[in-house]
Formats: structure tokens, sequence, C-alpha cells
């Protein structure tokens, strides 16, 4: 069976479709509406580190039909753990060039530049009409609330206790190990 994401890919690169993807970023034109969000979840989190180059044709297919101020961050992400490593990868996915020329994608820019913030928090915040300390072309701003007061006492102290486990993990159940 062939992988499902490469033959997307193979697909892509042919027609310069991704079924539901395209489907979706079409709407808005195809209907003369400005209602329809693309949220960037489950789908980035399966193919930003397996499938780079197919999460790239994704995010540049969603901007490009649905328009930069109409994609956001997912919410599902959580379903994966902790976002961060998802929030990194963002920061680092660029569309590539062949793909810009061919398909008329814009690049994602600087890891905290407009584009990408604007996905990550800000687009979000304007659709519920939040008033966002905003400094320097829409960056975040970092925010002064407990949360980030714990995350600088934990810099201070050397980023102790780091939380990493050590030692040996066994899968095997309790009673199997005791017949040993």
């Amino acid at each position: 069976m062939p992988d499902l994401p490469e033959a997307h890919l193979e697909r892509f690169e042919r027609t310069g479709r991704i079924d539901w993807v395209t489907d979706l970023a079409e709407i808005p034109a195809k209907y003369g509406v400005e209602n329809v969000y693309a949220e960037l979840g489950t789908c980035f989190a399966t193919s930003a580190v397996t499938h780079p180059r197919h999460c790239a044709a994704l995010l540049g297919t969603l901007i490009k039909g649905v328009g930069l101020d109409h994609v956001l961050w997912g919410t599902d992400s959580v379903w994966y753990g902790s976002p961060q490593w998802q929030i990194e990868a963002f920061r680092q996915i660029e569309i590539p060039e062949d793909m810009q020329e061919k398909h008329g994608f814009s690049p994602l820019g600087p890891a905290a530049g407009p584009v990408r913030n604007a996905i990550l928090g800000l687009n979000a915040a304007r659709l519920y009409g939040l008033d966002l300390p905003i400094q320097e072309a829409a960056a975040l701003t970092v925010f002064d609330d407990r949360l980030a007061a714990i995350k600088r006492d934990y810099e201070a102290r050397g980023r102790t206790p780091s939380n990493l486990a050590y030692g040996f993990v066994s899968t095997a159940s309790p009673q199997s190990s005791a017949r040993r």
C-alpha cells in the first residue's frame, strides 16, 4: 500500500491539488464568500516532520486559497502532547522555492515574522475580538502574567529541575517481572 502523504504529494506535483485541502481553499473564490477559515492542527502535526514537502504544499494551498488572515493555529494540537514541538516545526518550515514559483505560493518568511505570528495567534485574536498588545509589524509580545513569571524564575534557576527521566522503562507487567 502506498504511503498516503507521498501519494498526495505525487498527485499535488502533477495536478497542483491536494484532495480535500484544495476543495476547501477554493470555496471563497468559487462561491464569493469570506467566512471560510482553515485550521492547522492534526494535518500540520501529522505531516510537518515526516512529510515536510507535503506540509509545505498544504500550507501554501490554504494560505493562497482562503487568505493568510483566514488560517488559524489548531486547537486540536494538544492531542499530541505539548504543542511546543509543533510550534517549533511551524517556525522552521518553509515553502520550497520551486513550489513558490510553480504554484504562486508566497514564502512564510522569518520564524517570528508577520505570516507565522498571524497564523499562531493574531488571526484568532482578531476573529475573537481580542485587543492584544502588539509591537513592530504585528510581532507578538511577551505577556507579563503569572506563567511568564514562573518561566523567568525557572530560567533564572538554570532550568532545574529538567524533568528528564533516566533509567530503564519496562513494558512487562509487575506480575511477569516478579516471576523471573
